[in-house]
């Protein structure tokens, strides 16, 4: 295998594997996206608890940054698809840059297709998070603010709002490895360069990054806020009782 192939291909191998290695890793030590399922999760017990629009305000900017990346994923594939009908001229575009590269229309279509691919994929990650967004409007403004709200059903609106965010973020991704496939066109080594780069640093956005502690601190902060309130609410009880208690 030409060297060409490889570093044409490499960028949506490394997109692929990092969507599945990237859950494995979760399981030893929490990511960014782990912890803000948390927060989701503490979004919608307080959703259920309160008839304001404040939710759909904040639901409906969410599914406005999605619609607006999906949309920009088909004017990509568009200009992908324009870029086919005018190969001729890219090749003489990438050698009056005079780089030091021998291009084959072959070699070049090739990679076209591949980043047809990536952003195919992103368009479809995208519209199936604002597909699942969509459900978890639909699953937070069916919530019967008249009786309490069980905790299997927050738990399975966060799960439809995590979904949703988890293609949100693969979506992304796509964009992050697509960009490093735009190397390819400079030199054979540096698309796999820059997607070793591109991993890099969404390894350290995801685990060691300041948002990470950020959030990972305000969660541990609610989870001790609740547990305090747990502990109170036996101790006032027993004071009540005490109280209550004739002499």
């Amino acid at each position: 295998m030409s060297m060409t192939l490889i570093s044409t291909f490499f960028p949506l191998l490394c997109y692929l594997a990092y969507n599945l290695v990237v859950p494995q890793v979760e399981k030893l030590r929490p990511s960014l996206s782990v912890i803000m399922n948390m927060q989701r999760r503490r979004w919608v017990a307080n959703a259920a608890r309160r008839e304001s629009p404040f939710d759909a305000i904040l639901s409906g900017n969410i599914m406005g940054s999605v619609s607006f990346l999906a949309s920009t994923s088909v004017l990509l594939i568009l200009a992908v698809f324009t870029v086919f009908g005018q190969v001729p001229a890219l090749m003489d575009a990438l050698d009056s840059l005079s780089l030091d590269r021998i291009y084959t229309t072959l070699d070049v279509q090739l990679h076209l297709v591949v980043m047809l691919a990536m952003f195919v994929l992103a368009f479809f990650a995208f519209t199936l998070s604002l597909r699942q967004f969509n459900h978890y409007c639909i699953m937070l403004g069916a919530i019967d603010h008249t009786h309490g709200t069980s905790e299997e059903e927050i738990d399975a609106i966060t799960r439809m709002n995590a979904l949703g965010a988890r293609n949100f973020n693969s979506g992304i991704r796509s964009y992050y490895f697509s960009v490093a496939a735009v190397a390819w066109f400079v030199s054979e080594w540096l698309p796999i360069v820059a997607c070793v780069l591109t991993v890099l640093i969404l390894a350290h956005r995801e685990f060691f990054s300041s948002s990470h502690r950020t959030a990972a601190s305000v969660a541990v902060i609610a989870v001790r806020r609740q547990q305090g309130q747990a502990g109170a609410a036996p101790a006032a009880a027993a004071e009540r009782g005490d109280s209550a208690t004739p002499l």
